[in-house]
């Protein structure tokens, strides 16, 4: 749930504190983005 008014208003990411507030992913709106995955043997395409 979100409970910053600025991630209410204009999201976290455009916030001026976003670099340095500590509960951008607790009372904000922040996802953090999905680790990248190295391709497994199993899934490059067999010759």
């Amino acid at each position: 749930m979100t409970l910053c008014p600025v991630a209410l208003a204009v999201g976290c990411k455009k916030c001026p504190a976003f670099s340095a507030c500590p509960l951008k992913g607790v009372i904000g709106d922040y996802k953090k983005p999905d680790e990248v995955q190295k391709p497994s043997a199993a899934d490059k395409p067999r010759a």
